[in-house]
């Protein structure tokens, strides 16, 4: 299955990514698990460039849950790290290549100098306009409907808004992804299938495709392979199918 052989209407306007699997493949390989997590960066280098080939204009990634503050600190210090070395050496890259980087999460649990470096990379990445990549640090479904409540709270309180003024696009409109559509596709990797608290409001209406593979493993052909599955797929967001409605 080759780009071409896909239907441009039938491919996701919006892909999210659960990358899942780098400290198996690292014990798999023989390697310590800092190697998975390298190994898992270099594949977020080439879907990037793979997605925009097929015309996937929004691509949101996983990479740093809330929950990930329970590993070992030798792993998130590992995590941090590597996130600290993306930052540094591929915004040119992607302001190049007319690539938006958000990133979507709390940001007060990082350190100042990362702190600082994710928002040079938003600043320096804020002119793309041929995709934009989102990336899920210290992010979590239920922090991020948390914090909409509050913010909805309070002007409730303040007199700003009526409790029968809110209604779903109130919710929208405030979530983390506010600017994005929400994912038309999730595809999760090393065989788990949960959503592990990502984008639990946004995702619906979402199409979820799972597979074995392990992260560092996952290329333009597994994508190829997810991208015609769903190109397949009926998506009825809760309506009948069309042959059953009439």
């Amino acid at each position: 299955m080759q780009a071409s052989d896909i239907q441009p209407r039938a491919v996701p306007r919006h892909l999210a990514i659960i990358m899942d699997g780098n400290n198996r493949w690292a014990r798999r390989e023989g390697y310590p698990g800092a190697a998975g997590h390298r190994a898992g960066a270099e594949v977020v280098r080439e879907l990037v460039s793979a997605c925009e080939s097929r015309g996937i204009r929004y691509l949101t990634l996983f990479a740093f849950s809330s929950e990930n503050w329970g590993r070992s600190r030798v792993e998130v210090r590992a995590l941090l790290a590597l996130l600290l070395r993306y930052l540094r050496n591929e915004v040119a890259k992607l302001a190049s290549d007319g690539v938006r980087l958000r990133v979507i999460g709390r940001r007060d649990r990082f350190s100042p100098r990362l702190q600082q470096l994710i928002a040079k990379a938003e600043a320096a990445t804020a002119a793309g306009d041929r995709a934009t990549l989102t990336l899920a640090l210290d992010y979590g479904g239920r922090w991020d409907v948390t914090q909409v409540t509050q913010a909805i709270a309070r002007d409730v309180a303040s007199g700003k808004m009526l409790p029968d003024d809110i209604d779903e696009d109130t919710i929208s409109q405030r979530l983390a992804t506010a600017e994005l559509p929400d994912p038309d596709l999730c595809i999760r990797t090393a065989g788990e299938t949960r959503v592990s608290n990502f984008l639990l409001w946004q995702f619906a209406y979402s199409e979820f495709w799972f597979t074995e593979v392990l992260w560092p493993d996952f290329d333009e052909t597994v994508l190829d392979l997810a991208l015609a599955d769903y190109a397949v797929r009926e998506r009825r967001f809760g309506l009948r199918p069309l042959l059953h409605r009439y």
